[in-house]
């Protein structure tokens, strides 16, 4: 017999999840249907574990740095087993936290692994999704309509292989149970960049591999450059415009061997371990799309603005649809699709207005428009930087490194971008982001009283150098 509902999810991300709380907000009967543990590669593989990690890896930073606090102390070390303790600690409550809001909302949670189905007895229309349950019995699940969310997995390469030992992704490397004396890590994205900089603060030679010329290569060219330096400070060896030739790749006397060419000349690196982070890649295999018509492209579930796919009643949401693939997001996502199924009119942010935030220390964070993009949209912009080495808080806290780069239409005024790179500037980009979605100039948020002494001033003071008005507070 098939279970019922007006809306079911597959998979319980974080995505997921929301979209379901939504519904249920909405007064609709809701199921999500998930193969592994609610909460999905943010909670589990992804944001939270690593972030654990990174705040480790800060702390054990800043201690190395305590003399200049006026602390001494002695014998300070690090337990790799503790910080795994911790984050299994930190995933286990916030896990019983999704939980607890599915038993809250009355959302039926079904363990097991889906597939949609076509047209049947129990469903007319395609969008029935077939449960193989944990005890290997077969549920069909029945809904007016049905969410997809099932996220994305990290890419691999050709041949490296990944057997958890020498060559990991970052779902292997999170369960690391020691730390290794060297690595190597291909990608200098975002998941390159913080893993490089949480294992060179715990003392680990790191080596960074990156095709692009600069680190974040989808970020503004500054930022990038400006972690590059710092990391480069750090004694992190980043080899930008590298090709790598996975073909060479061996392992030889406990170590990863693996050839890059750099500036026409070639070299052989050696290290402890390797780590792939060239990517994810949507989950759109092994779940029943080819029973339906909706559309594929490029990996990609292709959707609408309200995430509807080529069946209407079917909607797909997360990094299953590709795009930004931040957790942020695909709750921004998930709720797009909830209230549209209840016949709601929502607002889909611009992706150019979702905040991208990368937790390296010193923290990148942005929104909007790169100077780049923006000149290559054939505006006319102005620029203002200002560094936080003119920021008190910042020298009370112990780190002024980096900056604040504002840039702004000079026709319109409007704020284009803001690019961040210094302490906690994932914790300051909020107010960016309002700023560009209550379309503000610069003058009117540099108007606004920051606090003294903050960290927040540098973006009033940003704000206001894009007309020559910063007070250099």
């Amino acid at each position: 017999m098939a279970l019922n509902y007006d809306v079911a999810v597959l998979g319980g991300g974080i995505g997921g999840y929301t979209a379901a709380i939504r519904a249920a907000q909405l007064g609709k009967k809701v199921a999500i249907i998930e193969q592994d543990l609610l909460g999905g590669t943010c909670l589990h593989r992804g944001c939270i574990p690593s972030k654990t990690f990174l705040r480790s890896a800060e702390v054990y930073a800043t201690l190395q740095e305590r003399e200049q606090f006026g602390i001494f102390a002695d014998n300070i070390s690090v337990q790799f087993d503790k910080i795994q303790q911790r984050k299994a600690g930190i995933i286990n409550q916030l896990h019983r936290g999704v939980i607890y809001l599915m038993q809250k909302n009355k959302i039926d949670v079904i363990q097991g692994k889906g597939r949609v189905i076509g047209p049947s007895i129990f469903s007319p229309k395609s969008g029935a999704v077939a449960v193989e349950l944990q005890d290997g019995e077969m549920e069909t699940i029945v809904s007016t309509n049905l969410i997809i969310a099932t996220g994305s997995r990290p890419r691999t390469l050709p041949g490296i292989e990944i057997d958890g030992q020498y060559a990991m992704t970052s779902d292997e490397a999170l369960d690391m149970k020691e730390l290794p004396k060297s690595i190597i890590i291909v990608g200098g994205g975002v998941i390159g960049a913080e893993w490089a900089s949480l294992l060179s603060d715990f003392g680990v030679e790191v080596t960074v591999v990156e095709m692009a010329a600069h680190l974040l290569p989808t970020e503004d060219q500054e930022l990038g450059s400006e972690l590059q330096r710092l990391l480069k400070k750090r004694g992190v060896r980043v080899l930008t415009g590298a090709t790598l030739h996975p073909e060479s790749y061996s392992t030889e006397n406990g170590h990863v061997h693996i050839q890059v060419t750099v500036k026409g000349s070639q070299e052989m690196l050696q290290a402890e371990k390797l780590l792939l982070s060239v990517g994810r890649q949507a989950n759109v295999h092994q779940i029943g799309l080819e029973n339906t018509d909706i559309k594929v492209d490029r990996g990609v579930i292709v959707v609408n603005e309200y995430m509807q796919t080529t069946e209407p009643h079917i909607y797909a949401i997360g990094d299953v649809i590709g795009g930004l693939q931040l957790a942020h997001a695909a709750a921004h996502e998930g709720i797009v699709a909830a209230e549209r199924i209840a016949g709601l009119h929502p607002h889909m942010a611009e992706p150019h207005l979702v905040p991208r935030c990368i937790y390296t220390r010193p923290e990148v964070a942005s929104v909007g428009w790169t100077e780049k993009q923006a000149t290559e949209q054939g505006r006319q912009v102005k620029v203002a930087k200002v560094s936080y080495k003119s920021i008190g808080k910042a020298l009370v806290y112990g780190d002024n490194n980096g900056f604040v780069k504002v840039i702004a239409d000079q026709e319109t005024n409007d704020i284009l971008g803001v690019h961040m790179i210094g302490p906690h500037v994932t914790d300051q980009i909020s107010e960016a982001v309002l700023a560009q979605i209550l379309d503000a100039t610069p003058w009117e948020v540099g108007q606004s009283i920051h606090p003294h002494p903050t960290l927040s001033e540098i973006m009033g003071e940003a704000m206001l150098a894009i007309d020559g008005k910063a007070t250099g507070i």
